[in-house]
Parts: structure tokens; sequence; C-alpha cells
């Protein structure tokens, strides 16, 4: 009876404290260590502030330089532990220091400076609130839990993860980001202005990845842009409408047309639907790409 009673008492206790966890975010996600080395909790509770966006305040512009200085900080926390988490956040720091916001501190450089700060600031804020989610225990969006449960894979090529980010920032993120902001065709060319600066900076992504994670993202880069080693995807049988039609016409423009269409309500649901289907046919040619070692 006694040993019942234990049983009972250490199966309670043990409700109680998975129940205070899960209510104060203090999840498995938390502890990890995502391949790399351990973060104390010290530098748990820094990733949990830095990526909170409710604390951005002030113009667009002002919570855009909050949102990337707070995304500089976090990715060296990260990179620092050579933690697989990081593995995105490291090109995308290194693209938004040298070609985004050298573009967003100039008056002149759009016609409409307004909305190029808030499609940045809603982008990285869309992986910032991933982050926090990641680090708290919440769930996070279906394309980033992909992207954080490959970073527990520690015999998964770091290219091969980098890439799941930059599909969910880019196919899934940016359109989203287009279309919360209430972008029209007018901001077309402000839009191609900020990704073409991206584009142009590809090189530093790469190098970065490569010199920190050991990780060459040039073959699938160049397979998600250009649609290269296309062929050998369907040879594998992979190969989908919404690939085929990211080549042909380019990334870029499809997802800003993506985003447009979200906004018409005629149009959303069959375009949440593209959306879905691109990243995860994008997710499934990657993994065969690597798997292959091709390109």
């Amino acid at each position: 009876m006694r040993t019942l009673s234990n049983i009972i008492r250490v199966a309670v206790v043990s409700a109680l404290v998975l129940g205070y966890a899960t209510l104060f975010g203090a999840g498995p996600a938390a502890a990890d260590s995502a391949c790399g080395t351990p973060l104390s909790d010290t530098e748990v509770a820094s990733l949990v502030a830095l990526s909170d966006t409710t604390a951005l305040a002030g113009s667009s512009a002002q919570r855009l330089e909050q949102a990337v200085e707070r995304h500089r900080q976090l990715t060296r926390i990260l990179v620092e532990h050579r933690d697989l988490r990081g593995v995105f956040a490291l090109g995308l720091d290194a693209v938004e220091q040298a070609a985004v916001m050298p573009l967003q501190r100039d008056p002149a450089a759009f016609a409409d400076p307004e909305f190029a700060h808030r499609i940045s600031l809603e982008l990285l804020s869309r992986f910032l609130r991933n982050v926090h989610a990641e680090f708290t225990g919440a769930p996070t969006d279906p394309q980033w839990a992909n992207y954080f449960e490959l970073t527990r894979h520690c015999d998964l090529s770091p290219a091969r993860i980098a890439m799941a980010g930059y599909n969910a920032h880019l196919t899934v993120d940016l359109s989203y980001a287009v279309a919360a902001i209430g972008s029209t065709p007018s901001n077309a060319a402000d839009y191609f202005k900020i990704v073409d600066a991206i584009a142009q900076h590809g090189s530093l992504i790469i190098e970065a990845t490569k010199d920190v994670y050991h990780g060459d993202l040039g073959p699938l880069w160049r397979f998600y842009f250009v649609g290269e080693g296309l062929d050998l995807v369907f040879g594998q049988g992979v190969a989908t409408p919404q690939l085929l039609r990211l080549a042909d016409v380019g990334a870029n423009v499809v997802i800003f047309g993506n985003g447009l269409a979200l906004a018409d309500p005629a149009l959303a649901p069959a375009t949440t639907a593209e959306i879905d289907a691109l990243w995860r046919s994008a997710d499934v040619a990657f993994e065969v790409l690597t798997r292959l070692g091709a390109l």
C-alpha cells in the first residue's frame, strides 16, 4: 500500500512539474543544444529576451534597427556554440549587415521608404517569433518546426539544414510579409530592390556557412534560385508543378505574386495551399539532392 502511495505521489509531482514547465515555457526545446555545445541557462534566457518582438518600439525604421541588432546578438550566441539553430541566422545576419540595412538607412534608396522598412521588419519579425517559440517551448510555424527539427540531426549537412531555413524564410514568410503589410503592385520596384541586393550578396551567405559550419551551401542555393539540377529531381520523381513554376518564373517573382494573391479573399485559399506545397516540395528536393551528393 505504501509502495502504491509513493508511486501515486511521484506521478502527481511529475505531472505538476511538467505542467509548470509547459505553463512557463521551460519545455525541452529550451534546454537542448541542437548539436552544438550546451547553452547556459543565462544564454537561453538571453535568446528568449532577444527574440521577443513585443519589446520593439518606435517607428518602423526604429523597430527594424532594434530587430536587426537583437538578431545579431542572438546569432552570435548560437554561433559561438556552433548550435545548428544558428546556421540560417548566420547567413541572414551577414546580408542584413552588408546589403539590407545600408539600403534601409539611405533615404533616397526607395520610392516608398516606409514600405521598405515595414516589409523588412515584418519578415525578420516572423523569424524572431519562431526563435522565441523554439526557446520557450511554444509551437512554431510548420516550416520552422521542420527547420528546428533538422537542427537536431547532427549527421545532416549544415547546408541542407540552412536551406530549410532559407526555404521557410523566403518561400513562406516573405510571401506572408508581402500580404501582411498591404503591399500592392506599385511596391514591386522597392521589393525587388531589396531582394536583388540580397542576391548580389549571396556569396556572403555561402562563405559564412562554409567558414563557420563547414557546409557548402552553394549547390542547393543555385538549385533554389536558378533551378540548376532540376533534371536530377525529375529523375527521382519528386519534381512538382510548384518547383517548375519557381524555376521558370523566378523565385522572387513567385514569392511576391503569392503575397499579393494572399490579400485577395478569392485567391487566398488556393494561394495558401500553393505556398504550403511549394516549401514542402522544395524541402523534399533539398533532401534528395543532398542524399545524391548532387550539384
